[in-house]
């Protein structure tokens, strides 16, 4: 799959850097610091699930050098949301699932406000932090992903993610109903 993660910090880079460890195509869209550190020394990981090291990975803060994914995970903050959606057009094709992985209940319906159906609902079950740039430090035994249609259809394209995720190493459940997991996780 051609995959994009959009906000490439600790928890986008870790499930990145697990994606492209198993032969996904990924792009990390970063800025600053990380974005240098990526470039110039690709991703180190060092995690109580096992270190790994991509010595060289495809890193940008201008999504039109990637265009279009099969996938796109947003793990940017849910207040950078309208910010960050028009810097993520690029990204978005006809064929695109795009995936918010972050602790905002809103996230998904301001996702769909810009992308319309390409949106699907997600939670995460991660402790992962930029130790340094470049550099991840995932600490947690649960590497948790829940995602699913916003409308509670059950589709091709949740299954093929799921099949990517769960190859990565990650715990990854496809629910028909998660706007209740996106409460139940924020009141928890």
């Amino acid at each position: 799959m051609k995959i994009a993660v959009c906000g490439a910090g600790g928890m986008g880079s870790y499930f990145g850097g697990l994606l492209a460890q198993t032969g996904h195509e990924v792009a990390f869209i970063a800025r600053g610091a990380q974005l240098q550190a990526l470039r110039e020394n690709g991703l180190k990981v060092s995690s109580v699930h096992g270190d790994f090291d991509i010595p060289h990975v495809f890193a940008t803060d201008d999504p039109l050098e990637f265009g279009p994914t099969d996938l796109t995970i947003c793990t940017v903050k849910t207040y950078d949301i309208d910010v960050i959606a028009d810097r993520m057009r690029p990204l978005i094709g006809p064929q695109t699932a795009l995936l918010p992985l972050q602790n905002g209940v809103e996230t998904p319906d301001r996702l769909a406000q810009h992308f319309g159906p390409a949106v699907l609902g997600g939670a995460v079950w991660v402790v992962a932090a930029v130790a340094e740039p470049g550099v991840i430090h995932q600490q947690s035994q649960f590497r948790r992903i829940v995602f699913g249609e916003l409308d509670g259809r059950d589709t091709s394209r949740l299954h093929t993610i799921h099949e990517a995720l769960a190859n990565s190493g990650a715990t990854v459940e496809i629910t028909g109903d998660i706007r209740k997991v996106l409460w139940t996780k924020l009141l928890f």
